[in-house]
């Protein structure tokens, strides 16, 4: 499956976005998701239709409960931008 997407890994067409999709992206990334990470993903899916918006770090860590340092640790970097890219959210500005 050839996906358009943007130079940061985004997909160009988020209306596409299913979990099939979410799963392929991150294969093409040679990123394995876990349950815990696609738990994540979901929840902010969750988060973006009730806020159109991506949460922070700190608001996104209470909404899941867990602690930041753990998604920091877990996603092996700011966990915001892997958690939208693959969720088919917008990628996220400034310090989230």
């Amino acid at each position: 499956m050839a996906l358009e997407r943007t130079g940061n890994g985004y997909l160009v067409d988020p209306s596409i976005w299913s979990e099939e999709i979410m799963f392929e992206m991150a294969k093409e990334d040679d990123i394995e998701l876990t349950e815990s990470m696609v738990t994540q993903i979901m929840a902010a899916r969750d988060y973006f239709a009730e806020n159109s918006s991506v949460p922070p770090i700190r608001t996104f860590a209470k909404v899941v409960g867990i602690d930041k340092k753990i998604l920091f640790k877990e996603w092996l970097t700011g966990p915001m931008k892997p958690i939208t890219k693959y969720g088919g959210m917008p990628q996220p500005t400034g310090c989230v």
